[in-house]
């Protein structure tokens, strides 16, 4: 049984310019840490997805960003409600608009949204979460996400922000990430 309760209902929601406020990130993982034949590390990267619950693909955990919190909490708080895991935020990646069909109400009537996505190290997968009834999660690789990804802003922001930095982060770290995908791009 789970301790937690996912937040429910609209009514502390943000909003700006006629969009709902989404704040959310992709779940990150090293899977391997080998060495190379020439001494240097190795880092195999998984991210975390979930299922939609209203149609095929998989999403990245992400949701209404509210009144009573940053912008850092509210992905938090949709890493731990959606996805049963927690970590350190370690990049933004950056502001993602998109329109949602079940986002429409009275403050954005055309369903208009602006997500905040950031990279999340995960440091803990937890046994029980508030939406683990509705919601599986699925370690895969960046190629495997790109494909399995139901939404196209999701995709964008997995191509352009997370694997574009992750890409970046090692160069500057002189290190290697296997399973980025970033050559397909």
């Amino acid at each position: 049984m789970c301790d937690l309760v996912a937040r429910t209902g609209r009514h502390q929601q943000r909003y700006e310019d006629g969009c709902r406020l989404v704040a959310g990130c992709i779940p990150f993982r090293y899977k391997n840490n080998d060495e190379t034949c020439d001494g240097e590390q190795k880092k195999e990267v998984e991210v975390l997805m979930i299922n939609s619950t209203s149609g095929p693909g998989l999403l990245f955990p992400k949701g209404g960003w509210e009144n009573d919190e940053t912008v850092e909490e509210a992905a938090i708080r949709e890493a731990i409600e959606e996805a049963g895991v927690r970590g350190e935020l370690v990049e933004f990646l950056g502001y993602y608009d998109f329109k949602s069909k079940s986002c429409q109400d009275e403050f954005s009537p055309e369903g208009l949204c602006k997500a905040a996505l950031f990279a999340m190290l995960v440091s803990e997968e937890m046994d029980a979460w508030p939406e683990q009834s509705t919601r599986t999660r699925h370690w895969v690789t960046i190629p495997e996400a790109i494909d399995q990804c139901r939404h196209p802003w999701m995709r964008e922001a997995l191509v352009k922000g997370f694997s574009s930095w992750l890409q970046n982060a090692v160069d500057y770290g002189n290190g290697h990430v296997v399973g980025t995908g970033t050559n397909d791009f």
